[in-house]
């Protein structure tokens, strides 16, 4: 029996005898929570009452007090004040004053709301519009005018935004311009339904709402039907515009040829704007034709989203001027994140004007991510092995081991409540320094928390920790596999480091599982490739099994995507038909391939499996890497007939 299973066997053994790696009374903190899943308030009230001083005794109290607010005759204020008190400082205090909010919210006490919500620490997006409608209600309608100073960041709210929202409407501190503009934007996203509350704060013209619905739901055929003299009110332009963007989101050239028809009853301003979401939805399917519409676009605002396609698509088409005046018509705040300082440092060296591309390079080179490392490449700095060391001194780690919070997670952890786990811990570290940072991760790493190992360490400065983010666990169960299926170790821990965190019982939301997140049709289709005998999708749930379906499919998936690791990372991730499709008509270089991903998830994914590669690999094998090497050129597309499952 492997060293994994074994723990485990050995953790569940003495938590049901109460034994060493147990506590007395984990049994009552599970029956807890499972009276709480079926809302049994009887059985919470009887388990709160029988508190016996386990670590998680708070639990089971707040467990009873959520309960109680989630019933009609809400708990008195006394009682849940009496909680944040005893716990004052806690996570729980944190959550309970969340949960209590958000009743006061929905009985409309916004007198005891604005006195409770000054005392939360980190409220989310739907406490912070509670919170401006409850200072709306109070009198204060200075709220008004700080909505509308942030009209664009509050696009995409939360529907307990929407009364300040209104207000701000109705009280002619926002124009009818900034809400066409909103329902624009709601329109193009993914959820075009919530543009229909909003046309109703419109103070005149406004559409009607079945005529919107036709708009966004039957694109084509509303395009084909509009009248000839659609284009004399704002309301028949938008619907049109809203009409096109839709449309474009599932055929941009069809889009396009129906703008064609009626560009001519647009104004400039409109025309640009439908062309910016021919760009964007064009880049998006990597057409050539999106650099084209983009330039039609001309200055015209764009989403952020756009501008950054806007410069993908210039990418793509290897135009670098194109790219530098795309990324310098980006606010500053874009401008200057990683990703676009690095494009405008080649933007600028493709135009010979070398000495400002080596200023941006320098800006971020020495950082250790995707740009960041391809950033000291250009100045000549492949990377090199990290420094050991920490800035854990011994009075942090005992600071560490004592801290309640990270002893609570502790506990969470040992009972596999990782969601509470993670909330707990992640609680117990906001406003801590370098050193206690460190200490915890090394407090995690000894418990065998790899994902919060991780995770903590990397919360320190970005040049240190790097034996603590960079772990290598499992290695008796990987390492052979790796040797076996001719893989790279590096690229191997470096994708497992990103699907998982080497968290065993690690299970997504789609149904991945395990160490490598292997989906239960991939491993059915992976065993019937190697013969494995005797497969069934509790497997996945197995390390060593896990590990072979993973590297084995990491292994068919190079073999059939011209053996390049960034095709097939992104085959990993995406599925190896979209990685194949990704590619262009001419050859591309694999960090333009990378950049150009339409997916978020999947770009993200290739860029940091990439980085965790480099740098694992200059750890293990001592020497400076090169990323740009490992990224390489993307071949062209090309006709392939390996069926992958899912495809």
């Amino acid at each position: 029996m492997k060293k994994s299973l074994w723990a485990a066997f050995m953790a569940a053994g003495l938590l049901l005898s109460g034994g060493a790696m147990g506590q007395v009374g984990d049994g009552r903190i599970l029956a807890a929570r499972d009276a709480l899943r079926g809302g049994d308030r009887n059985a919470l009230e009887r388990l709160a009452g029988n508190a016996d001083g386990h670590v998680l005794d708070p639990y089971v109290r707040y467990w009873l007090l959520t309960n109680k607010l989630a019933r009609p005759d809400a708990p008195p204020a006394a009682e849940l004040a009496a909680f944040l008190v005893t716990e004052a400082g806690s996570h729980l205090a944190e959550r309970l004053r969340g949960d209590w909010l958000r009743r006061l919210a929905k009985d409309g006490d916004w007198a005891g709301f604005n006195q409770l919500y000054a005392d939360l620490q980190a409220p989310d997006a739907e406490l912070r519009c509670h919170a401006r409608t409850a200072r709306l209600m109070s009198g204060d309608r200075s709220v008004l005018a700080e909505v509308a100073a942030q009209w664009a960041e509050l696009v995409d709210s939360p529907a307990s935004c929407e009364p300040v929202l209104r207000a701000a409407v109705e009280l002619g501190l926002v124009g009818e311009d900034e809400v066409w503009w909103r329902i624009r934007r709601q329109t193009e996203g993914r959820n075009p339904s919530s543009a229909r509350a909003t046309l109703t704060w419109l103070p005149s013209g406004m559409p009607a709402i079945g005529d919107f619905d036709q708009a966004v739901r039957s694109p084509a055929q509303f395009l084909d039907r509009l009248p000839a003299n659609f284009s004399v009110t704002r309301a028949g332009r938008e619907q049109a515009l809203a009409a096109l963007a839709r449309l474009a989101r599932d055929d941009a050239r069809a889009a396009h040829m129906r703008l064609l028809r009626i560009q001519d009853r647009l104004d400039g301003n409109d025309r640009a704007y439908a062309y910016a979401v021919l760009g964007w939805q064009g880049a998006l399917d990597q057409m050539p034709e999106a650099h084209d519409w983009f330039r039609a676009a001309g200055k015209v605002p764009m989403s952020a989203a756009q501008r950054a396609w806007r410069v993908r698509s210039a990418l793509r088409a290897m135009d670098w001027p194109a790219v530098r005046e795309a990324i310098e018509a980006m606010p500053g705040s874009e401008r200057e994140q990683p990703e676009w300082t690095y494009w405008l440092g080649r933007a600028l060296a493709a135009e010979r004007k070398r000495n400002e591309a080596e200023a941006l390079y320098a800006r971020i080179a020495g950082e250790p991510h995707f740009y960041g490392i391809l950033a000291a490449e250009e100045l000549g700095r492949p990377f090199a092995p990290p420094p050991a060391g920490d800035a854990a001194t011994a009075e942090h780690l005992r600071q560490a081991e004592t801290d309640p919070g990270l002893v609570r997670a502790l506990a969470l952890f040992r009972l596999d409540m990782r969601t509470e786990g993670v909330r707990e811990w992640n609680w117990a570290l906001r406003g801590r320094d370098d050193g206690f940072a460190a200490a915890a991760a090394r407090l995690a790493l000894r418990h065998d928390i790899y994902d919060r190992a991780i995770n903590t360490a990397e919360r320190s400065s970005p040049n240190a920790n790097f034996e603590l983010r960079y772990l290598t666990p499992y290695r008796d169960i990987i390492e052979p596999q790796v040797h076996s299926q001719g893989l790279d170790m590096s690229w191997v821990y470096g994708l497992m480091r990103q699907e998982s965190r080497f968290v065993i019982p690690a299970r997504s939301s789609v149904g991945a599982q395990g160490l490598m997140q292997v989906m239960p049709a991939t491993g059915k289709w992976v065993a019937n490739k190697i013969g494995l005998r005797d497969y069934h999708p509790g497997r996945l749930g197995e390390p060593e099994t896990n590990v072979l379906l993973g590297t084995s499919y990491m292994r068919l998936i190079l073999e059939g995507l011209d053996n390049h690791p960034v095709l097939a990372s992104a085959g990993y991730n995406a599925g190896p038909g979209r990685a194949r499709r990704w590619r262009d008509d001419k050859p591309l270089e694999g960090a333009i391939y990378a950049e150009t991903i339409p997916f978020d998830e999947t770009r993200d994914y290739v860029r940091k499996v990439m980085a965790n590669t480099v740098i694992y690999a200059a750890m293990l094998e001592k020497r400076p890497q090169s990323l740009k090497a490992r990224l390489g050129t993307i071949g062209p597309r090309s006709f392939d007939s390996t069926v992958f499952p899912n495809e």
